[in-house]
């Protein structure tokens, strides 16, 4: 469960990024997050990662409250998310094993656990077979599925998608799309930013507008029905 309660950002030069945003998200949904650049979908990603705080208002997800929260808490909090960005972020000099190895060894998990769990989720995203290739020995689609394996790695109940599509080629967006979707039915809640216009009308989920700080429309269907 994750609901932002009357959320308010100002930055200290002046900026207001969100004006009172209200939203409820139950666990298990999926929903799309669209606007145009400066509407505030990155200040509002900005927060689910607490990479920053609300100016005022209430944010909680699942147990958390982001509001309050301390900094001592915060790396217990993201490894319940897991997040996939735009450029992929992988690790150039580590194979696709290790890459999503990594995550897992980064919070202690028994080196037999991770040997086992890290096919299993490469197999769920396709990617059996490729283990052992290097980011720059695969396609740019392929990449961007390590990166939804390595999201994966900490079994978050939270999947957060910044423009997952953005630099790769309409048929590989569609099949990360169709992925994430597989992954929603997994019982993950996700939230996915995009511009991508023709994928928020090919999948009718929940789509929420944000325009200059507010939200505008929260409907489920495409992104203009």
């Amino acid at each position: 469960m994750i609901d932002f309660v009357n959320v308010k950002k100002a930055y200290p030069n002046g900026t207001m990024a969100l004006k009172g945003v209200n939203l409820h998200i139950d666990d298990g949904e999926f929903i799309f997050i669209v606007g145009h650049s400066g509407a505030g979908k990155t200040t509002l990603m900005k927060l689910l990662l607490r990479e920053e705080k609300p100016s005022s208002g209430k944010l909680v997800v699942g147990d958390y409250n982001l509001t309050e929260m301390s900094n001592f808490k915060v790396p217990y909090y993201r490894r319940e998310l897991g997040v996939v960005f735009q450029d992929f972020r992988l690790f150039p000099k580590k194979t696709v094993y290790e890459n999503v190895a990594f995550a897992m060894e980064v919070v202690g998990t028994p080196k037999k656990m991770i040997r086992r769990r890290v096919p299993a989720i490469l197999n769920t995203v396709n990617l059996t077979g490729k283990q052992d290739s290097f980011p720059h020995e695969i396609s740019g689609g392929e990449q961007q599925r390590v990166a939804l394996a390595r999201a994966l790695a900490n079994n978050p109940k939270v999947i957060i998608a910044d423009e997952p599509t953005g630099n790769i080629d309409p048929r590989m967006s569609l099949e990360i799309m169709n992925l994430l979707v597989k992954i929603n039915k997994l019982g993950k809640t996700v939230i996915v930013v995009t511009h991508d216009k023709d994928l928020v009308d090919y999948h009718k989920q929940r789509v929420v507008m944000l325009q200059e700080g507010y939200i505008i429309d929260d409907h489920v269907g495409g992104m203009f029905s």
